[in-house]
């Protein structure tokens, strides 16, 4: 698979700038442009569509999009949350993870559904909580995974080897996916 395009609804989105070093078309559709939630996601949608993606990746997306486009994209739009859904959906789930006093944090890969990070889940990857973690340590950790499991992902379902079907669920090589599929955790030591 390739990227066709990277769009943003944020006109200063570093994806942008290494989208173009590379070749790839960039494009902005600034949410501030449109006074309704619904407007906004038409044009995104129409943006996107006129590129012709197999698979919509979410990266750093932190708007909650309208039931027309989870459904126009359904089985094909993927976001990655910091966090073990179904812990800590939604914001600041670092800071979260360490006031609950968790010992594992982490990242997941999902399928995006009308329930905000509440689709069917990939991949997760395992960080431990370190004794004196902040939130900015805890979330570097993260993100570290964060880079080994998205692309995982994106690459199963161009290879055709990942799909979500509406009857049976997550489908990994064929199988349901009855749980996530978890990537071996970080080492304790690593800081």
């Amino acid at each position: 698979g390739e990227v066709v395009a990277v769009i943003s609804n944020r006109p200063d989105a570093y994806g942008l700038e290494r989208a173009r070093r590379a070749g790839v078309p960039a494009e902005v559709v600034d949410h501030q442009d449109y006074p309704e939630r619904e407007d906004f996601d038409r044009a995104l949608m129409a943006r996107i569509d006129a590129h012709r993606p197999d698979l919509v990746v979410l990266a750093g997306f932190m708007r909650i999009l309208t039931p027309a486009f989870v459904h126009h994209y359904a089985g094909r739009l993927l976001n990655i949350h910091p966090s073990l859904l179904p812990h800590f959906q939604g914001l600041h789930t670092h800071r979260r993870a360490l006031e609950a006093g968790h010992t594992r944090h982490g990242a997941s890969v999902h399928f995006v559904t009308e329930e905000l990070d509440g689709g069917p889940v990939v991949l997760q990857a395992e960080v431990p909580v370190l004794p004196g973690d902040d939130e900015r340590t805890l979330a570097a950790r993260v993100l570290e995974q964060e880079h080994r499991i998205y692309p995982t992902v994106i690459q199963w379902f161009a290879e055709g080897r990942l799909r979500l079907d509406p009857e049976q669920g997550v489908l990994l090589d064929g199988d349901p996916l009855r749980e996530p599929v978890r990537w071996p955790a970080a080492p304790e030591t690593q800081a």
